[in-house]
């Protein structure tokens, strides 16, 4: 995403910012005309445990390891190293760990810290765990897979004399007509080799239209305190069938059942960053865009914010740690390949012109807090994310969809969306969450007629190449600025399914 007002710096905690933090001041606001957000601190007593990221100055393992001594001094212990990014994710019952860490870096490696929710942890064993090892173990086979024309997707064969079906949900969905997926497909219905990340609640692959889609070897629960659990059945839904729509959205098999989806014919991998309570802590998100960096998938979909803050703010140092951290892992994984496309969010709100936030942290009491620009919807609003608003089938801005001149890339549909729900039925849902799919899936069959293209002209394309739309005249609702090309309900119109495989530039 274009973000002329993101910022790649960010707050280095010291001990004078976290005991100024604690007593309810603030640090330094971003920008000179605007105020510093509302301070939130979060309260580590002694003996609660606590998760927190540690970012070294540079990504390396030295720079790691170095930092994973001064943690245990801290009394700290290390639940996941991950020194491609320079990040340690911290398991700590010591209330003062922030400041000690810091004294106990006798070499000035580490850069930030800060704690990565406002409660205590419930999950994540300690245990040291290197991502480096992780890497070097993980399944060859995945990988032939990955290659093997035809696996992800079971296609009859005309030679066999197999009469193509029509699946019986295809009239309703409205969406793949509006983005002209139906004709696409037809064209190009996605390489198997191209590989869409879902960053979700995990996918139900027992279901028809999706049990020949999901790459169970790509697949990764990230769950378990921010480490990757490739279990047979640790990435698979628990307590949320989100994750499952939004699969069958992107790439349900065009099989003569239920749906189809925008890339029928693409692989999904199943990563799980929400938790069965339903929230997607940092150090989750961390360890799915390294996940999806790692083994050099395509596309990621990223249907959700980073909780417990809708918006994560610079000028607070907890709050800055876990940003730059998240922030990280996605530039690693944009630098092997991957493109990302994110919901805008369903906040009503404009993300260009907003100053308050009253909905965090959501995992103990929120607070009304003041808001600036170096505050932001992670990962939506990073710089290489593609971000997504949602809009009905009359091509209006949902309800729901929030919006916002140079936030918004492209707009898709989002409203009564029918996709693949738990135990091989079928539903309908309504969110940005449902419009992010759309894109992806559009990525997917850019990336599937174009391998070549790196994730930054993949991103352009999908923009370029997006139908324009008008601001709306209506007087009712929030006001739509900004031109054809650019507006704040659309970006640069609506994505457009049928280019992404017949233009060639």
């Amino acid at each position: 995403m274009r973000n002329s007002h993101s910022r790649r710096a960010f707050a280095v905690v010291t001990a004078a910012t976290l005991a100024l933090t604690a007593l309810g001041g603030g640090v330094a606001a971003s920008a000179a005309d605007e105020p510093e957000s509302t301070p939130v601190p979060i309260v580590t007593p002694d003996g609660a445990l606590f998760s927190y990221v540690v970012n070294t100055e540079r990504a390396s393992v030295g720079q790691t390891l170095l930092a994973t001594t001064a943690i245990k001094r801290a009394d700290g212990v290390v639940v996941q190293s991950w020194p491609q990014i320079g990040v340690v994710v911290v398991h700590s019952a010591n209330g003062s760990f922030r400041e000690d860490v810091l004294a106990a870096d006798r070499v000035g490696v580490i850069e930030s810290v800060g704690a990565t929710r406002t409660v205590s942890p419930t999950e994540g064993t300690p245990g040291a765990q290197s991502a480096a090892g992780v890497q070097a173990n993980r399944s060859v086979t995945s990988q032939a897979q990955k290659e093997t024309p035809g696996d992800a997707v079971d296609e009859p064969s005309d030679d066999a004399g197999v009469t193509v079906v029509p699946d019986p949900g295809e009239a309703t969905q409205w969406d793949m007509s509006l983005i002209k997926a139906d004709q696409a497909i037809t064209i190009n219905p996605g390489s198997s080799d191209v590989v869409v990340g879902v960053l979700d609640s995990g996918i139900d692959a027992s279901h028809p239209d999706l049990a020949t889609q999901v790459d169970a070897d790509l697949s990764v629960n990230c769950t378990d305190g921010g480490k990757p659990d490739t279990s047979a059945t640790g990435w698979l839904p628990t307590t949320s069938d989100h994750g499952t729509h939004v699969a069958g959205t992107i790439a349900a098999a065009d099989n003569g059942l239920g749906i189809v989806g925008v890339a029928p014919g693409v692989t999904m991998a199943s990563v799980k960053v929400v938790n069965d309570d339903g929230f997607i802590y940092p150090e989750y998100a961390i360890c799915g865009f390294v996940w999806a960096g790692l083994e050099r998938m395509d596309v990621t979909n990223n249907s959700y914010y980073i909780d417990p803050f809708m918006y994560w703010c610079e000028d607070q140092p907890d709050q800055a740690a876990a940003k730059e951290a998240v922030r990280r892992a996605v530039d690693f994984s944009t630098k092997r390949g991957v493109v990302h496309a994110a919901a805008a969010g369903n906040a009503a709100t404009d993300l260009a012109n907003n100053t308050t936030d009253a909905a965090s942290p959501n995992d103990s009491a929120a607070v009304q807090r003041v808001i600036n620009s170096g505050c932001e919807d992670i990962p939506t609003e990073l710089d290489g994310v593609v971000t997504v608003s949602s809009i009905t089938s009359t091509t209006a801005l949902s309800s729901f969809s929030n919006r916002g001149l140079g936030k918004i890339d492209v707009a898709a549909p989002g409203s009564a969306i029918v996709s693949t729900e738990l135990n091989g039925t079928w539903d309908t849902k309504s969110g940005t969450s449902m419009a992010s799919p759309h894109v992806a899936g559009v990525l997917a069959l850019l990336k599937s007629a174009h391998p070549r293209w790196s994730p930054a002209k993949l991103e352009a394309a999908v923009r370029t190449q997006a139908d324009d739309h008008a601001c709306s005249t209506t007087t009712a609702g929030p006001v739509c600025v900004g031109e054809l090309a650019e507006n704040s309900f659309y970006g640069d119109g609506i994505t457009d399914a049928l280019d992404a495989v017949t233009v060639r530039r």
